[in-house]
């Protein structure tokens, strides 16, 4: 095997110089980039920020003062297939709130507050005007959840991504005094269980949403739907943010024990809230005492979808679920509606002695 020439130091003549742009990475778009940006990662900002944007690494410092055992609470999280319907409608704004709030509910319910946030946005080749877009979704959703976007990272890796397409993933730490860590090891039988709306699918389920809806005898994401707020597209109805519980869960775990939380991600009710239940109890849930968005029975109808699948995949208008006691279920619920959330009691803790049947029971 020949061993590779090295070349003089000089270019070749006659030979026209490449530059990285010519490999298809802009360093001038992603100047501008951070420009279009600035301004919204300044309305972020929190007190503990230390400098600006634009820096190697971000700095952060807690409050240590306000807490006799403070304890950092770290998520990621990212947005997942529904990018798709955001490439197939052009429509940019909405995703970014979706990456906060996967991860910024991940940390409210053990009850940390967020902090900060960091974002990573990976594309093929770097649209700055769509990337801003994007990256204010996510100022805004730092802005709902009260944490700091204090960094990120734009990656332009040209062929490793279809034209027009980019993958985000996201980044938050909190902090929670470990006294008012929220784990479920209080949750005993007798206690009560709590819904709060969801905004619909949120971010999950979305591989089988895009096959029902964009099927060829599926009826597309231009179909328009009948919503509270009159008709949209079913792209809209789809590309609805997820709904960021940090303030109104804030403010409800300053009023009452907040026993036991559980985001409702992928898995639905069946696989997440087992998560946080001490061994010997199950959760009875009754399905009519919270009302299911008509999109879920789309969604059901479109696919024949069985109950059972419907509860382990989606969310069925239940974004988030809290358990305290019985005694506090009308505090919590007054609580909540005045934070600005839609909840209801929903079921109850009883006693499970056999670990073969299942830790959560769906009343139809």
């Amino acid at each position: 095997m020949s061993a590779i020439e090295i070349p003089g130091d000089s270019p070749e003549k006659g030979k026209t110089p490449l530059t990285y742009r010519d490999a298809g990475v802009d360093i001038d778009a992603g100047n501008h980039l951070v420009h279009l940006i600035r301004d919204a990662v300044a309305s972020t900002r929190r007190p503990g920020v230390l400098g600006g944007l634009g820096g190697f690494g971000a700095l952060f410092r807690p409050e240590w003062q306000q807490f006799s055992d403070p304890l950092l609470v770290s998520s990621t999280d990212g947005v997942g297939t529904k990018l798709k319907l955001a490439f197939l409608t052009g429509r940019h704004d909405t995703v970014g709130i979706d990456l906060v709030a996967m991860s910024v509910n991940d940390l409210i319910v053990q009850g940390a507050e967020p902090l900060f946030f960091l974002d990573y946005f990976a594309t093929g080749s770097l649209n700055p005007e769509v990337a801003a877009t994007v990256i204010r979704g996510i100022a805004a959703g730092c802005r709902q959840a009260g944490c700091a976007l204090v960094g990120g990272e734009t990656a332009e890796m040209p062929s490793f991504y279809p034209p027009g397409e980019y993958d985000l993933a996201g980044f938050a730490v909190g902090i929670v005094d470990r006294p008012k860590l929220i784990d479920g090891s209080r949750i005993v039988p007798g206690d009560a269980v709590i819904g709060l709306a969801s905004s619909g699918p949120h971010s999950n389920g979305y591989s089988l949403i895009r096959r029902l809806v964009m099927e060829p005898d599926g009826p597309g994401l231009n179909r328009l739907f009948p919503t509270p707020d009159g008709d949209r597209t079913l792209g809209e109805v789809l590309l609805t943010p997820t709904r960021i519980y940090v303030r109104a869960v804030l403010e409800l775990a300053k009023q009452l024990p907040i026993k036991g939380l559980v985001h409702i991600t992928g898995g639905g009710f069946t696989e997440n809230i087992p998560r946080v239940l001490p061994d010997g109890t199950s959760v009875i849930l009754d399905k009519k005492s919270w009302p299911r968005p008509a999109i879920f029975d789309l969604l059901q109808q479109l696919g024949n979808i069985e109950e059972a699948e419907m509860n382990r995949t989606f969310n069925c208008g239940l974004g988030m679920v809290a358990v305290v006691a019985e005694a506090d279920v009308d505090a919590a619920l007054s609580s909540l509606t005045a934070s600005g959330e839609q909840a209801w009691r929903i079921g109850s803790v009883v006693a499970h002695a056999d670990a073969s049947q299942p830790r959560v029971v769906i009343h139809e």
